[in-house]
Parts: C-alpha cells; sequence; structure tokens
C-alpha cells in the first residue's frame, strides 16, 4: 500500500498540472494531507462514494498519462544513474556536480 501511495505521489507529482482543480483538491488532500474519504465527503459536502469515485478515476488518469509520457519511468532511472554514478565517482569535482544534478531532481 505505501509503495502505491509513494507512486501516486510522484504521478501527482509530475501530472497534477493536466488534472481539474477538482481532482488537484481531492488527491491532494487524500495522499498528501492524509484525509480519509469521510472527511473529504463532510469536508466538501458530498457523499464518500463520490469522493472514492473521483479519486479512483484521477488515479487512473495519472497512470494512462505515465504510459504515454514516461515522466516518473524516466526520473527513476535517472536516479539510478545520478547514484551509481555518485558512488562510482573518486574525483571531488565530479562528485560535486553528480549532486548538483541530484538537487534539480
Amino acid at each position: 500500500m505505501l509503495e502505491k501511495t509513494t507512486r501516486i505521489n510522484y504521478l501527482f507529482d509530475f501530472y497534477q498540472s493536466l488534472l481539474t482543480p477538482k481532482q488537484r483538491s481531492y488527491m491532494d488532500m487524500y495522499f498528501r494531507e492524509d484525509y480519509s474519504l469521510g472527511e473529504i465527503s463532510e469536508l466538501l459536502q458530498v457523499s464518500r462514494q463520490a469522493v472514492y469515485d473521483n479519486i479512483r478515476r484521477t488515479e487512473t488518469m495519472l497512470e494512462s498519462y505515465e504510459k504515454k509520457l514516461g515522466l516518473y519511468d524516466k526520473f527513476q532511472k535517472r536516479t539510478a544513474i545520478l547514484n551509481r554514478m555518485d558512488y562510482a565517482a573518486e574525483d571531488s569535482q565530479m562528485q560535486a556536480l553528480i549532486h548538483q544534478l541530484k538537487e534539480l531532481e
């Protein structure tokens, strides 16, 4: 479950600008602020089922965006390569450059 939540949070980071304000709000409350479905429904005065449906639809959309654009996959690969480079680098200047690249993420 934690792995799924982490993945959804990354996908949300990458693709949130493609979502509607309502979708962003639901996802932010549920995945980032850790509100329950009941708390969100009470706060927004909608049914718990409406919140659940909106979140599931949005998750599906995020996965669809990732399948088409692959930003999260590229991020993971880039991070793995940078970590290997950092481990292999003996030169302190090279390590400083790698650190700068990591900070850009």
